[in-house]
């Protein structure tokens, strides 16, 4: 596909409305159609002022100028309200359908990309597409607009002198853009690799700066991010350098258009019936200097659709990764909630895939995954919650394959909760409501309490009200784990699957966490609902149905489907999985 219709594919999530696209540009129009006539109009107004005429003759000349120089404020004002207007509704509506889009498609989708890279997607690139409408789509309409009527009224009192300027806004409008855009083109693309690379090295260091220090890499994560920062810099400047050219261009159009009429004008202007005279000649020069004001904006956009035509192509590589046919079934399950997988190798697509794994999870269940990080624990754990496709055996609930589940009544009986999910920059009631929209502050206060968030709860100025400006930010490493803990639980599903639910927590605090969570009597989990927890560093003493280990480059070493019947406190099950990942 051509980066034209990429560009035209990605544009489509902005639903953009017609009438306020033609409003925008009637009053981008109205606004240089302004500038155009009061530039004619003060030529005229000099000229004949300079011939002494009774003043009443210029009388309504200078409250026309008046006129014009306030309407071409309030039209700029209004171009500049319907334009931006236009743009952030087509980006709330892009990044709406993006997210139905990542919803509803393939979970591999957005769960393959790294974070970093997702946030551009879903971030600066749906931007670039708004500037789209505020730097290309409108000023291109509008310089088409003011060009052809410039040139035609120039056209009408000298035709030499239109053709002189159509020329030159030729020059200044299409060939300098084009030029511009042709060579920005691998500089930009240039820049936008390194601007993700930033992105991703820099979102690393923020949100693991406490274990990358303790592991001590923090400083090269640092220098890393740095780097890559002044890499993306670089790169800016040297797709700056075609942009310079093509100002460069605007100027050079416009002394030759401006001399081009006077040396017509002059040749023409003489004595006789058919001479020219002085005000139409100041008419003929300064009209032009009005005109190239709607073509000095046209370099700029030329930048601004290289670099929507990027974003577009990894904005429609996103779409088309969504879009990929995964198993999708209408069946609903009313059953107890046993989850069974037999002999499942879990993977990405394209990638590596772990050993065969059977588990038979009835419910009420408490299973602790442990391994090192990279074993493929997260990837066993999202292929259990119907999240990734086996890439072999299959996993049921209550005796169906997930891949006949609606998707809906599978997310409500089957819970999988990131260890990096999302706060949002809200208050800490709609944080847990994102799991369930019901949920009220008393409920609110005794989940978070229950996690070991009472103490921080009671000491913020609004309780559960309090608005956590900068998301994650706002939150200790230990606080937004047990944040996303309470929103966990307190979900309707039944069977929770719990990546690292302790992980950025002191050694006791997240022994006793994982300690309450594996235990059925703890009172922390209601004992009918299942709940299975990822981790790298698990309790001796926990009070676990099994305890599955995870290893890299080793088989399975013993009989994973057994049942739990008689088994709560032993490590019925050793198993070793495979992943290269």
């Amino acid at each position: 596909m051509s980066a034209t219709s990429d560009l035209r594919r990605a544009m489509t999530l902005l639903e953009l409305e017609p009438r306020r696209v033609a409003r925008a540009i009637l009053a981008g129009v109205a606004t240089l159609g302004s500038a155009l006539l009061l530039s004619g109009l003060s030529a005229w107004l000099i000229i004949r002022a300079w011939e002494m005429p009774p003043v009443l003759d210029l009388t309504v000349a200078v409250v026309a100028v008046r006129a014009l120089g306030v309407a071409r404020g309030l039209f700029r004002y209004l171009e500049r309200l319907a334009t931006h207007e236009t743009a952030l509704r087509g980006m709330t509506s892009a990044r709406a359908r993006l997210y139905q889009r990542l919803a509803d498609g393939d979970p591999a989708a957005s769960a393959g990309l790294r974070r970093g890279d997702l946030l551009a997607r879903t971030g600066a690139d749906v931007d670039a597409l708004g500037d789209v409408v505020v730097r290309a789509l409108v000023p291109i309409a509008v310089a088409v607009v003011l060009s052809l009527a410039a040139v035609v009224t120039l056209a009408v009192i000298v035709p030499a002198a239109g053709v002189v300027l159509a020329v030159a806004l030729l020059v200044a409008g299409v060939l300098a853009p084009w030029l511009s855009a042709r060579a920005a083109t691998q500089a930009e693309t240039d820049s936008d690799a390194a601007r993700n690379r930033f992105t991703h090295d820099a979102v690393t260091v923020l949100d693991h700066a406490a274990e990358l220090r303790v592991s001590g890499q923090l400083d090269r994560a640092t220098r890393r991010a740095r780097s890559s920062g002044v890499a993306a810099v670089r790169a800016i400047d040297r797709s700056a350098v075609p942009s310079a050219f093509a100002d460069a261009a605007a100027p050079l159009a416009v002394g030759a258009s401006v001399l081009g009429a006077l040396l017509i004008g002059i040749t023409v202007f003489g004595s006789g019936p058919d001479a020219m005279s002085p005000t139409t000649l100041g008419v003929l020069v300064l009209l032009p200097l009005a005109a190239f004001e709607a073509t000095s904006v046209l370099p700029a956009a030329a930048q601004t659709l290289v670099r929507a035509r990027i974003a577009a192509r990894r904005i429609d590589d996103l779409l088309d990764r969504a879009d990929r046919p995964v198993p999708r079934g209408d069946k609903v399950v009313d059953g107890p909630g046993r989850l069974r997988a037999d002999a499942v190798r879990s993977g990405w697509p394209g990638g590596a895939a772990t050993s065969p794994v059977s588990l038979d999870l009835p419910p009420g269940a408490r299973v602790a995954l442990v391994g090192a990080s990279g074993s493929g624990k997260t990837t066993t754990l999202m292929t259990l919650a119907g999240l990734l496709t086996p890439v072999s055996g299959s996993v049921t609930l209550d005796g169906v394959p997930l891949a006949e589940l609606d998707p809906e009544a599978l997310r409500r009986r089957v819970g999988f909760f990131a260890e990096d999910a999302h706060i949002f920059g809200t208050s800490v009631l709609e944080n847990l409501r994102v799991a369930r929209g019901d949920i009220d502050e008393a409920e609110a206060s005794a989940m978070l309490d229950a996690v070991g968030l009472g103490p921080w709860i009671a000491a913020l100025p609004d309780g559960v009200h309090t608005v956590l400006d900068s998301g994650a930010r706002a939150l200790s490493g230990g606080q937004r784990r047990r944040l996303l803990l309470a929103r966990a639980l307190l979900s309707p599903a039944q069977i929770l699957l719990l990546d690292e639910p302790a992980e950025h927590l002191d050694a006791d605090d997240g022994a006793r966490l994982q300690r309450r969570l594996l235990d059925r009597n703890a009172g922390l989990v209601d004992p009918a609902r299942t709940v299975v927890v990822v981790t790298h560093q698990l309790p001796p003493d926990t009070a676990a149905d099994a305890v599955v280990h995870v290893a890299k480059n080793t088989l399975p070493t013993a009989d994973a489907g057994r049942t739990f019947a008689g088994t709560r406190g032993r490590r019925w099950s050793e198993i070793e999985l495979s992943s290269d990942m």
